[in-house]
């Protein structure tokens, strides 16, 4: 079994920052792509950013220069720091991996179970 468990959501005043926290655990042999999303009330879901095993990211254009999407140092972790943040950020966040688990030949997606995120004055 695979499992991502997110923290790092709240409450924050427009302006402020917050970082958001994915660890995987489970038999993971390689993961080719950890990302972040987010689904506000009445929109789509929609990717946020995401880095490849290689270093390579990928953002959102409303969040290109106010958010980060990095590796952690502990294994199979990414975080997103989220600063200048605004009311219109306001989803649920979910981080995404696709992995390969030990003794498969193929990668598949999971996903966390979502984190809360608010931008309020």
């Amino acid at each position: 079994q695979v499992q991502l468990v997110e923290s790092g959501g709240g409450l924050v005043q427009p302006g402020g920052s917050l970082r958001l926290s994915c660890a995987a655990s489970g038999t993971i042999f390689s993961i080719s792509v950890m990302g972040w999303y987010r689904q506000a009330p009445g929109k789509e879901h929609e990717l946020v950013a995401a880095i490849t095993s290689g270093g390579s990211t990928n953002y959102a254009d409303s969040v290109k220069g106010r958010f980060t999407i990095s590796r952690g140092n502990v294994k199979n972790t990414v975080y997103l720091q989220m600063n200048s943040l605004k009311p219109e950020d306001t989803a649920v966040y979910y981080c995404h991996y696709t992995l390969a688990r030990y003794g498969s030949d193929s990668y598949q997606d999971y996903w966390g179970q979502g984190t809360q995120v608010t931008v309020s004055s």
